[in-house]
């Protein structure tokens, strides 16, 4: 009967107790759970399928919560939360008040590490090995990583660390030949390339075992040393990259048999030393959909599991599906334009300018700082370069652009997709930094556009009518489409009056996202014989505050509101008000922005409810 096995799981040392014939029945079971969870909620589902052998094959060797296990990125953790302490909490994930998508500490003590973003995971769990080390403490610390965030440049400084230590710890590449988007690279390659070392280890470890029991001298132990190395290079040279950083490395494994991951994970959990298991996995493993097309299924919307067709009834216009097309416009006359992702190709629309430039197009691979670089790099000979990186994860360049792009003053375009809430991806995913982060940058400008027409239009100004280094931030999904009338053509740090009306009371100042709100509580406060005049912003950096004076200058205002989706730390809402403040208005700002805090998974409507930037509740506070 089905979810037998499961509904059996009262606790994670049930698993214990299972007969290998009953954990494979057991990781279908869990398969099932997830596809009919994801399929409602949408979700990571085919990582998390990639994964579900290998998870029980953990939880059935390792004792956690003592023992801490770190998912890097964490989107394939939908099999560890079922079978941990969350099987009954599964069918909200992802939802408002629901368990998160990704691993929390908050959540479960079975979480030991929030994750979210990419390659951090053998740090953080070296970081565990060290505090263990250093209070004399015995519990087990394992890193799963996959072969995508291993492109990270943070996973080598990691893995050139751990070579020094001389303590148990055990890091799982999950190697499915997938990040996002399929992985790129010489490191891909590598990957590709290396073959079962079974003989190597057996002939290494009989050789070590000799040496160590053996009183032989120097001189005969720097033979044998010589001649491991050598049996090294004969078997296994393309795993040499691991073992070359003192790190023992046991692999490939089929990443789909209980009872192989078992035995070698017994193995590496009593040694002495770090050791690298390299398991293979088929991404979207158990459901034909998702193993036939797993970028489609990385991060998918709600879809019918019968037959694994999205559910996207309305098929509407977004952001990213404008930006795609204007940038192969432009590509199609100008051969210096150029596009750079990492790893992102699908969610930031590169893939048809991949397929029609493809000598044009770079994905670096889950590395963020490089990226940036290499498109300095690429601006100093006068190339065009747009870096297409979703705004929570061009966090992870933040120095980069300051002293590679900004200091030089080059003409580098960034396109932040994801800006503000982005929802059910929650903490870890929200794009509300980096209006603040980008603005305190010299030689930066920074656009967002309130349309789909004014976002075209903003792309091609970006790329021929500033000098420098320059942003734009658009949102998560569905383009706005109204507001064509109001067209007014785009000049440098000039904002766009769209009404200036001499009965307001209220003045409005609102930027990309918000716009349409502020033109929606227009309307509203009309019904109530409360007339508005809004501003436009276009732009974040710079401010055009003489639109500010011009609306200002009628002296029925009284209140002056801000709309922005980002914190207001650092926000324009604090310098629009600096400036009212110091040039002698006399009106009520009030400054309508995201909390300061990291805000939690959910709908991205009823989160706007939640804290108070919807239009009901900003003309609520208005009145």
């Amino acid at each position: 009967m089905k979810n037998d096995i499961l509904k059996k799981i009262k606790n994670v040392d049930d698993i214990k107790s299972l007969s290998f014939d009953e954990l494979s029945i057991l990781s279908e079971e869990v398969r099932d759970m997830i596809i009919d969870g994801i399929s409602k909620n949408g979700g990571h589902l085919a990582s998390s399928l990639g994964v579900v052998e290998l998870t029980i094959a953990l939880l059935r060797t390792y004792n956690f919560p003592q023992d801490k296990v770190i998912w890097d990125v964490g989107h394939q953790s939908y099999a560890y939360k079922i079978l941990t302490d969350r099987k009954e909490a599964f069918s909200n994930i992802r939802s408002y008040g629901g368990i998160s998508g990704f691993p929390k500490r908050k959540e479960s003590p079975f979480d030991s590490f929030d994750t979210g973003h990419s390659s951090t995971s053998i740090s953080a769990g070296l970081g565990m090995c060290r505090a263990r080390d250093i209070k004399g403490e015995s519990y087990k610390v394992v890193s799963i990583i996959g072969d995508g965030s291993l492109t990270g440049g943070m996973a080598f400084e990691a893995l050139n660390n751990l070579s020094d230590l001389k303590s148990n710890y055990v890091v799982i590449l999950n190697d499915n030949e997938m990040s996002i988007s399929k992985s790129n690279g010489g490191l891909s390659r590598a990957l590709l390339g290396i073959r079962s070392s079974t003989q190597y280890g057996d002939i290494k470890n009989t050789i070590k075992g000799k040496l160590e029991k053996s009183a032989i001298g120097l001189f005969i132990k720097s033979i044998l040393v010589f001649f491991i190395n050598t049996i090294k290079q004969l078997i296994a040279t393309e795993g040499m990259i691991f073992e070359d950083l003192n790190i023992n490395y046991v692999g490939p494994v089929d990443g789909h048999n209980i009872k192989t991951l078992c035995s070698v994970l017994e193995k590496a959990k009593n040694s002495s030393e770090p050791i690298l298991i390299h398991v293979k996995t088929k991404k979207g493993k158990g459901y034909k959909p998702a193993e036939d097309n797993p970028t489609l299924y990385h991060g998918v919307s709600p879809f019918d599991k019968e037959t694994g067709i999205v559910l996207d009834p309305s098929k509407k216009l977004t952001y990213t599906d404008v930006f795609s097309k204007k940038l192969v416009s432009l590509a199609d006359s100008d051969k210096n334009i150029v596009a750079i992702t990492a790893a992102m190709a699908d969610g930031t629309g590169l893939t048809e300018f991949s397929k029609k430039y493809p000598d044009r197009f770079f994905d670096v691979g889950i590395a963020e700082q490089h990226a940036v670089t290499f498109a300095a790099g690429l601006a100093t000979d006068g190339i065009i370069p747009f870096v297409c990186i979703y705004s929570s994860f061009l966090q992870r360049a933040f120095d980069q652009i300051i002293h590679d792009v900004s200091l030089q003053n080059l003409h580098v375009i960034f396109m932040i997709d994801r800006a503000g809430l982005v929802g059910a991806d929650g903490e870890t995913h929200q794009g509300i930094f980096d209006l603040s982060y980008l603005r305190m940058i010299p030689n930066m400008t920074i656009l967002a556009p309130k349309n789909d027409q004014e976002f075209e239009e903003m792309i091609e100004f970006a790329a021929y009518s500033i000098k420098g280094p320059v942003a734009i931030r658009y949102p998560r999904g569905t383009a706005f489409t109204k507001l064509h009338e109001y067209s007014k053509p785009i000049a440098y740090g000039q904002a766009e009056i769209l009404s200036n009306d001499e009965k307001a009371s209220i003045g409005i100042f609102a930027i990309g996202s918000m716009v349409s709100t502020a033109m929606h509580i227009q309307e509203k406060l009309k019904e109530k014989n409360i007339f508005t005049s809004v501003i436009n912003g276009r732009f974040a950096k710079p401010i055009d505050y003489e639109s500010i004076k011009s609306v200002l200058s009628n002296a029925n205002i009284k209140t002056f509101v801000v709309l922005e989706e980002n914190v207001k730390n650092g926000g324009i809402g604090q310098d629009i008000e600096d400036f009212i403040l110091n040039n002698g208005f006399s009106v009520n700002v009030k400054i309508f922005s995201l909390p300061d805090a990291y805000i939690e998974h959910g709908n991205v409507d009823k989160l706007k409810e939640l804290i108070h930037l919807d239009s009901d509740s900003i003309i609520k506070e208005i009145l």
